[in-house]
């Protein structure tokens, strides 16, 4: 998330910063804050991309970006609640020196609204300091249930073509043969370029692509699973299933519970 022009979080002299806007408005542009940074998602969806990886925020989850990396925000869906909020890290927990993506419990959910009646608060208040202190000490106690999911952009130039179009037709059946031949590579070479360069074959690629997709469906309240499974290219929604929980560990059903 980047601040507008009105607040430069790298220069103010408090340990915490909370940051609530109704509607978020961002400008796409890569930065970095020297603060560690808590995003949570009140309602409707977010991407983001952290260090070359992109990540989505359905619903009730929440992201912790650590100091100093490198991010920005990609899209989101037309109506967005989002609370920021920063803090000093001076631990050298590992936690906090990585991305976590996770649902948030209840406890946690009901910290982060407390914490908005210091939304923009420039100057030092103890209260405050006392009372996020203690959220922020605790955040890797609440951390049960990390996603660690993403996909990761290629930095071979090879691979534009190819991540473009996986990116316009992953609900379509793919001819990955057909795909080698437009970047003049063979079906061999791409593939080992390709997952050298994203840790994932194309067909996984593809999977991976669908299930954020349908994660972003699923959260904005406008389709049921059934209806997200054939949107998003699957021909049964058992076939969907599968494969959400091959990925996610969990079924569509236990995600659409924790975003109620």
């Amino acid at each position: 998330m980047n601040a507008n022009d009105s607040i430069k979080i790298d220069d103010l002299k408090k340990p915490y910063f909370v940051w609530f806007e109704e509607n978020w408005i961002h400008d796409n542009v890569l930065h970095h804050h020297q603060k560690g940074q808590l995003v949570y998602v009140e309602s409707g969806f977010q991407y983001i991309t952290i260090e070359e990886k992109i990540y989505l925020l359905p619903q009730n989850h929440a992201v912790w970006i650590p100091p100093n990396a490198v991010h920005k925000t990609n899209s989101h869906s037309e109506k967005i609640k989002l609370m920021i909020m920063f803090a000093d890290i001076r631990t050298e927990e590992a936690f906090y020196h990585k991305v976590n993506v996770f649902s948030v419990p209840p406890v946690l959910k009901e910290m982060i609204k407390y914490a908005e009646k210091w939304s923009k608060l420039m100057t030092s208040d103890h209260h405050e300091n006392l009372f996020l202190k203690a959220m922020f000490n605790e955040l890797p106690r609440f951390v049960e249930h990390s996603l660690t999911f993403h996909i990761s952009l290629p930095k071979d130039k090879r691979l534009d073509k190819v991540i473009e179009h996986l990116h316009n037709h992953y609900r379509h059946e793919i001819n990955m043969e057909k795909l080698s031949d437009t970047v003049l590579l063979s079906f061999r070479t791409l593939e080992r370029i390709f997952k050298k360069e994203t840790g994932l074959t194309l067909s996984k690629y593809q999977q991976m692509l669908r299930i954020i997709k349908s994660l972003e469906h699923l959260s904005s309240g406008n389709l049921t699973i059934s209806e997200t499974a054939y949107e998003v290219g699957y021909k049964s929604v058992q076939a969907y299933t599968r494969s959400f929980q091959s990925v996610m560990k969990f079924r569509p059903t236990d995600f659409m519970r924790n975003i109620q």
